[in-house]
């Protein structure tokens, strides 16, 4: 994930009081899967052998934000003294052959998905976070997703899975936008082409769309969102800009938009979006690009970075299969 390429620079994402989020003997990768090898003394829901995809976020389990379900909110974040984890952030995470898991993190991975797969799952989560829980997205509301990231294709993919109609996908990349029209996008913008807004209100015959899902992280972004959905719509901003950006509040405001942003997925998302990805409602190995043993961490991070042979996502192999 590009959030390890920035946990490895700089630390966490969007810095929160808590713990140092790592030192020198830190280790990172917060999405991945594994095989149970041994269970703690009171845990009956799994069993050794069993294979489970990891969540990011263990909320404390006792602040106002962990008992409504949105652990990603907890408001002890960091503080590890307190019951708080999050995998690859607030403590040790799974580029190693082993990790100490909390068993409110993990999922069952369905036997017919293969390991590679199923480290996509919690991106998929974030994008299913995003759309059903927080954005309520349903059947027959249109969905523009700007960014063809992982989490914009994953986007792409759930929100067809959910009966959004159409789905439109923006981007500057027509070899991702090609992938999103293999994902169930109806519409794709080649926005270095054709202005976006543009592009959505004629698709839409100017109603615009229900719901927006922000997956770029430019600056303009999120006044283009504003522009493409119709009055009422919501906005979700699952990207981090790079710098702050301006933003007409007055036009939102006007036209009763909601905006929210997400940070990983919650409310047991990711066990919703394993479940469509094992009916095929969407094939999320379309954006697992490239394998790495995990010997060769740094040239998986390399690839990832520097997006080499166009890489989406680059998976880490622990042990040879």
């Amino acid at each position: 994930c590009a959030t390890d390429i920035e946990i490895i620079r700089h630390g966490v994402p969007a810095m929160i009081d808590g713990d140092l989020p790592f030192n020198r003997g830190f280790t990172p990768g917060h999405e991945y899967m594994g095989t149970i090898v041994k269970l703690g003394p009171t845990v009956d829901e799994f069993q050794v052998g069993d294979r489970v995809t990891v969540e990011v976020h263990a909320g404390c389990g006792r602040c106002q934000r962990c008992r409504e379900g949105m652990y990603t909110s907890c408001l002890n974040y960091g503080y590890r003294a307190k019951g708080h984890r999050a995998n690859g952030f607030s403590t040790d995470g799974g580029f190693a052959e082993y990790a100490v898991n909390n068993i409110n993190t993990l999922a069952h991975i369905p036997d017919e998905m293969s390991d590679a797969e199923a480290t996509l799952i919690v991106t998929a989560g974030t994008a299913m976070y995003g759309l059903d829980v927080m954005g309520g997205v349903i059947a027959g509301e249109g969905v523009v997703v700007i960014g063809p990231g992982p989490i914009g294709l994953m986007g792409v993919g759930v929100a067809k899975a959910l009966g959004a109609q159409p789905v439109i996908l923006t981007g500057t990349r027509d070899q991702r936008l090609e992938m999103g029209k293999r994902l169930g996008a109806d519409m794709v913008v080649n926005v270095g082409r054709e202005d976006p807004v543009e592009a959505v209100q004629r698709i839409t015959g100017g109603k615009g769309v229900q719901y927006v899902l922000e997956c770029s992280g430019a600056p303009n972004a999120l006044n283009e969102a504003a522009r493409m959905v119709n009055r009422g719509g919501r906005i979700c901003l699952a990207a981090f800009p790079a710098e702050p950006v301006p933003v007409d509040l007055a036009y939102l405001v006007r036209n009763n938009i909601y905006v929210f942003g997400i940070r990983g997925e919650g409310k047991s998302a990711t066990h919703r979006a394993a479940a469509l990805m094992a009916q095929k409602r969407f094939d999320a190995r379309l954006i697992h690009t490239h394998t790495f043993p995990l010997a060769d961490v740094p040239t998986a991070i390399r690839y990832a970075r520097e997006r080499i042979e166009d890489a989406i996502k680059v998976v880490v192999q622990i042990r040879e299969t």
